[in-house]
C-alpha cells in the first residue's frame, strides 16, 4: 500500500498517470529554484561558442552598434526550463509578481579583429513568453539601424499594445534614445500612439479611431523635458517606468 498517497492503488491508470505528471512538474519547479543566470563569456570567435549550455537562441541581429563599421551582434537567449521568477510590474521595486516561466537574456557583442567582445548582458529587460496576454509570446524581431538597437514587443487582448525601445551606445553606456507606445482597441479601432524622442526631448501623440473611421487621426507634438536619460541599468523592463503620472512605458 502506498503510504504517501493512501488509496493510490484504487485509482485508474489514467488517474495514476496524472498524479505522476503532477509530481514530476512539482519536482521541476523545486529544482529550478536553484537557478542562477550564467555569466556569458567575455569573448569568443563565434556566436555558437558563446552560448551557455541549456540555453538557445530566440533571435539575433547584426549591424554596427559602436560606429566602427564592423558587424556587431545582438542576441536573445532563452533557458530550456521554466523557473520561479520574480518580475517587476508598475515600477522597478514595489510591484513584484512571481511567475513560472523560462528566463531570457539579451546579449550584445562587439566585433573585433579576432572575434567578439561582450558589450552588454541584460537578464531583465526582455519580456518572457507568457507576458504578452492573449496574443501569446510578446517578443518581436530586433533591429539595428543607424547604430541603434531596437527591441520590440506586442501583446494584449481586446486592447492591444505595441512597444518599441531604441537604445544607442554612448560613452560606454546603453542609453534609451527613442521609444514608442502604441495601443488600440481591436473592436472599436480607438487608438493612441505615443512616440518619444528623448535626445531632442519631444513627444508626438496621435489619437483617433484608426482605420475604422473616416475621421482623420489627430497628432500633436509636445516638448517633453527629461533630466536624466534611462539606461539598461535604470530601466529594468517594459511597463516599469512611470514616465508621467499614470503613464507607463
Amino acid at each position: 500500500m502506498n503510504t504517501l498517497f493512501p488509496g493510490y492503488g484504487r485509482y485508474s491508470k489514467r488517474m495514476k498517470l496524472k498524479i505522476i505528471l503532477l509530481l514530476l512538474s512539482c519536482q521541476t519547479v523545486v529544482y529550478a529554484q536553484n537557478f542562477k543566470f550564467p555569466s556569458l563569456p567575455n569573448q569568443g570567435k563565434s556566436l555558437s561558442e558563446m552560448i551557455p549550455d541549456k540555453w538557445k537562441i530566440l533571435d539575433s541581429v547584426s549591424g554596427d552598434l559602436n560606429q566602427d563599421r564592423a558587424k556587431d551582434i545582438a542576441v536573445i537567449l532563452e533557458y530550456h526550463q521554466e523557473i520561479r521568477e520574480s518580475r517587476a510590474y508598475g515600477d522597478n521595486t514595489t510591484e513584484l509578481i512571481t511567475e513560472i516561466q523560462k528566463p531570457r537574456i539579451l546579449a550584445i557583442y562587439f566585433k573585433h579583429k579576432n572575434g567578439y567582445q561582450l558589450a552588454a548582458q541584460n537578464n531583465n529587460f526582455i519580456l518572457r513568453s507568457q507576458e504578452g496576454g492573449a496574443l501569446g509570446d510578446p517578443l518581436r524581431p530586433m533591429g539595428i539601424e543607424k547604430n541603434q538597437l531596437s527591441l520590440s514587443f506586442q501583446g494584449g487582448g481586446e486592447w492591444r499594445w505595441k512597444l518599441k525601445y531604441t537604445f544607442g551606445y554612448q560613452q560606454k553606456t546603453w542609453t534609451l534614445e527613442k521609444a514608442g507606445n502604441y495601443y488600440y482597441n481591436e473592436s472599436t479601432g480607438e487608438l493612441t500612439d505615443k512616440q518619444y524622442d528623448f535626445l531632442n526631448q519631444k513627444r508626438m501623440v496621435t489619437t483617433g479611431l484608426g482605420h475604422q473611421s473616416r475621421v482623420v487621426n489627430k497628432t500633436v507634438t509636445q516638448d517633453f523635458p527629461i533630466s536624466t536619460l534611462r539606461t539598461f541599468q535604470s530601466f529594468k523592463k517594459p511597463w516599469t517606468w512611470e514616465i508621467s503620472p499614470d503613464e507607463f512605458l
